[in-house]
């Protein structure tokens, strides 16, 4: 038989407010463990939440950005479950009334745009965080992250394979990151992904019974657990078996699932309305007034790189995928005019630096100042390109002037015709083989002769002049 995955995605985007979401505790991230809390926090008797109005608005924010319908009235709930991670026993959350319904998100697959639905956003607080022995006979909490704002995003069950799911989440990253809502750092914790995965019959309406995937740290590895729970439910039924609804956790080590508990329903958590919480009433105007705050998104800003600055489809796609390196090469093009060539370099040189070292474009030095400056030198014929490979390695390393680097390491390109016309005769003299080769048609001699002056001068002779000697000493 066929089968066919249905995959619904649930998530958590760390809101990018100052403090908590119902009290005035500092949400960044990292400090010693317990510093960031407060009797609120640990749900000490007697304290109350206050609802942080920047949380909302940036829960409106993502949401209009999502193609949401804002409703005119949500409702925080108290969703009960009992982990050491809680102090309340219960997470602040929202059930019946959310904030936000019927978004969805347009993603490019190689069969065309797909739209993929998304049922909900909605506003909770983060638990805390559970540090686990390595002796495993017992665990430390750290609350600092306890009350973190968070926004839920809920797809519908509209995605049919891995790939999808990575597309998907792609643009929701890059989405919550214009907008400014999110960070979006999985390795901080504050973008996370569950995954609801069943599957059935080929062509058949009747869904299968689903599986929720917890415990994947990267989009990679939310590809892998998925493609792996696929397969192993079609062994499962083609055993004459039935799937289980059920919670696993994804090993990466291993490239397997494995079973955390069978699957809680709602009624299980015993959602009711949070009484010292009143409803949100949103108006209109507000909605419209945080509308005119979003900014240019990736799909936008590509279209416009293809439009404005002649840039093929595929390099403005590259480039608009984040939006720190596409800020980074827009104040480099605000400075330089040749959108092409900084793209070159972008999508060449620094994003093979950055995958290969597992880098984002924050980690290192590298300005656009320096880049710009960097490019003008080879412009003005001060160093080739060749050199500036190795300029811009230095630069991205230590932040340094290129200019400053160009002088340090005696890199200036060597242009005095009267000195490499020297050179090129030496070059020639000691190589007749290869003159007499490409005088015979055997171009490929020409470029040896052109790397024996290169060699010779440690690359820093022009090479647009060593090329020029070289033909009039041969041809002429």
């Amino acid at each position: 038989m066929e089968y066919e995955a249905v995959i619904g995605l649930e998530v958590h985007a760390e809101l990018l407010t100052d403090s908590k979401i119902f009290c005035s505790c500092a949400s960044k991230f990292g400090g010693a463990p317990n510093t960031h809390c407060c009797p609120g926090c640990l749900a000490m008797p007697g304290t109350l939440p206050i609802l942080n109005k920047h949380a909302v608005e940036l829960g409106i924010k993502a949401a209009l950005a999502l193609n949401c319908e804002i409703l005119p009235y949500s409702r925080f709930d108290r969703k009960n479950y009992f982990y050491p991670d809680l102090p309340k026993a219960y997470q602040i959350s929202q059930n019946d009334f959310p904030l936000a319904v019927n978004g969805y998100i347009n993603i490019e697959t190689e069969q065309g745009i797909k739209k993929i639905g998304i049922k909900r956003a909605h506003l909770e607080e983060d638990a805390g965080k559970l540090i686990h022995s390595e002796h495993g006979d017992y665990s430390l909490v750290d609350f600092n992250r306890s009350g973190a704002p968070l926004i839920e995003i809920v797809s519908e069950p509209d995605l049919n394979t891995p790939r999808e799911a990575w597309l998907y989440l792609t643009k929701l990253k890059s989405i919550l990151e214009y907008t400014e809502v999110s960070d979006c750092k999985m390795q901080e914790g504050s973008l996370r992904c569950d995954a609801n995965v069943s599957i059935r019959a080929k062509g058949s309406e009747k869904l299968g019974t689903k599986t929720e995937l917890k415990n994947m740290n990267s989009f990679r590895a939310i590809e892998r657990a998925l493609e792996y729970e696929i397969e192993r439910q079609k062994r499962v039924l083609e055993k004459g078996e039935e799937v289980i609804q059920e919670t696993r956790r994804w090993d990466d080590a291993r490239g397997i699932t494995i079973t955390m508990r069978t699957k809680e329903e709602a009624a299980d958590y015993r959602y009711f309305p949070d009484p010292d919480l009143p409803p949100i009433v949103i108006e209109k105007d507000f909605i419209e007034e945080v509308r005119s705050k979003i900014p240019e998104l990736s799909h936008e800003r590509k279209e416009r790189y293809i439009r404005e600055f002649g840039l093929p489809e595929y390099d403005a796609g590259v480039l608009t995928d984040s939006k720190k390196l596409s800020d980074f090469f827009e104040e480099c093009v605000n400075k330089y005019p040749d959108a092409k060539k900084v793209s070159n370099w972008i999508m060449v040189e620094l994003l093979a630096i950055l995958n290969a070292e597992g880098k984002e474009i924050e980690d290192i030095s590298l300005t656009p100042d320096n880049l710009v400056k960097m490019l003008n030198m080879i412009d003005k014929g001060t160093i080739s390109g060749k050199i500036a490979k190795t300029v811009f390695r230095e630069m991205l390393d230590t932040g340094k002037d290129p200019s400053k680097i160009v002088e340090e390491k005696g890199l200036v390109q060597l242009s005095d015709e009267d000195e490499l016309e020297k050179i090129v005769d030496i070059v020639l003299n000691e190589n007749q083989q290869s003159v007499d080769d490409y005088k015979n048609g055997k171009d490929r001699a020409f470029g040896f002769l052109v790397g024996q002056v290169m060699k010779a001068t440690r690359g820093k002779a022009n090479p647009k002049i060593v090329n020029k000697l070289l033909r009039e000493k041969i041809d002429g």
